[in-house]
């Protein structure tokens, strides 16, 4: 099963299964960005929009893209958000973008499906204003030596989806090489986690 058509099956549930990740990197999302406010942000890899309702509360305008039909579709199924428009769009081809239009980038539990880093921060870079910042957040490298993925169920059967293990290290190299300053970065734990590996791994890079 390709990426896409495992997030469009999963489109269906997403929401509601128990899931630590999903939940942890809401609570990521509105730690790193609380008290900023942000004139343009576009959101990459939106999915059903868990972290879009509060990029709408920082943002004038939000642009939320997403390559899942079915995943968008649960996205604007969800309380009329008036300033998001949400834009089918494969972020791993150029993006639908002007350049220099974003005052901020968001990219949550996305990047462990894209092969090519670099890519995605070049275009990152080509849509930023100057002196703007990428937010990314990510499944933890130490969690994908030992094979964790994302996956759902469908009755008695595991769906994991396809992941590509990225370093921290590439992560910066492909900031560095695209030409981003590290901002910030954490390591998180869910409240599950005590005594376990770091779940989620953050970045902010400064255009």
């Amino acid at each position: 099963m390709s990426i896409k058509e495992a997030y469009n099956n999963w489109s269906a549930t997403y929401d509601s299964d128990e899931n630590l990740t999903r939940d942890l990197d809401g609570i990521v999302c509105r730690e790193i960005l609380k008290d900023r406010g942000f004139e343009y942000i576009l959101e990459i890899g939106c999915g059903t929009g868990k972290n879009t309702a509060y990029l709408s509360q920082i943002g004038t305008h939000v642009w939320a893209l997403d390559f899942s039909e079915a995943m968008l579709k649960k996205a604007t199924k969800k309380p009329a958000l008036h300033n998001v428009t949400f834009t089918m769009a494969d972020i791993t081809k150029q993006w639908p973008c002007k350049d220099r239009v974003a005052d901020l980038i968001v990219c949550n539990l996305v990047l462990e499906h894209i092969e090519n880093l670099h890519f995605i921060f070049s275009e990152a870079y080509r849509v930023l204003n100057k002196k703007r910042r990428f937010f990314v957040c990510e499944l933890h490298p130490f969690r994908q030596y030992r094979g964790e993925k994302a996956r759902f169920q469908r009755g008695r059967t595991t769906i994991e989806i396809q992941a590509f293990v990225h370093h921290i290290s590439d992560f910066l190299e492909a900031a560095e090489k695209n030409g981003f300053i590290l901002d910030g970065f954490r390591e998180w734990w869910h409240e599950d986690d005590q005594n376990k590996l770091p779940r989620l791994v953050s970045f902010v890079f400064l255009k």
